[in-house]
């Protein structure tokens, strides 16, 4: 059994924004799998679907590790079992990127995750690209809407983000690192 984990923030306001990536693939996902039976426990929206467990924290992500700790405790899944899914600046808009273990990078959800349950788990990083201008530009970037040529690929990485979910599921990560992280 896995724990697949969408990094995003709760409300209307930040649904369509790049910093909810992560929720965007956990969608796609349980379309895929045929998800019902949403409830609201651990901190956040949570199901089950294809032998799985699916997650979406619905507390700020600078706390995010802390619904997916509770998750992993009551279903009784590691670390390694675990697969978080989350957007990256450092990469281009569109790059998908698979890790195993690493830091935070300043990501404050990822950094909440490993001070709550400590490394080990799957990175699927999704790429929303840069801003220019510095740091502070960084959090209207993660929290401002996608572009229109954006908007037109973003379901291609929403699926590529998916299919590497899947990918780490069924072949393990270093298969699912060694193709996905390869550029095409």
């Amino acid at each position: 059994m896995f724990l697949v984990v969408g990094l995003g923030n709760p409300g209307r306001e930040y649904e369509h924004t790049r910093h909810n990536i992560g929720f965007m693939v956990i969608d796609e996902l349980a379309r895929r799998w045929k998800v019902a039976g949403w409830r609201d426990k651990f901190g956040g929206e949570v199901a089950q679907g294809d032998g799985n467990v699916v997650l979406k924290p619905q507390e700020y992500m600078n706390v995010s590790g802390q619904a997916v700790q509770r998750a992993q405790a009551f279903y009784k899944i590691e670390p390694e079992d675990t697969i978080i899914v989350h957007d990256e600046i450092d990469l281009p808009f569109g790059k998908l990127r698979v890790k195993v273990g690493g830091g935070h990078g300043g990501h404050n959800g990822l950094r909440s995750i490993i001070q709550m349950t400590h490394d080990g788990f799957t990175r699927i990083r999704c790429g929303v690209g840069k801003p220019n201008g510095g740091k502070e530009r960084v959090t209207g970037h993660v929290l401002g809407g996608f572009s229109k040529q954006e908007q037109e690929e973003l379901p291609f990485l929403i699926g590529g983000a998916a299919d590497a979910v899947e990918l780490v599921m069924k072949q393990g990560a270093t298969i699912a690192m060694n193709r996905v992280n390869a550029d095409k």
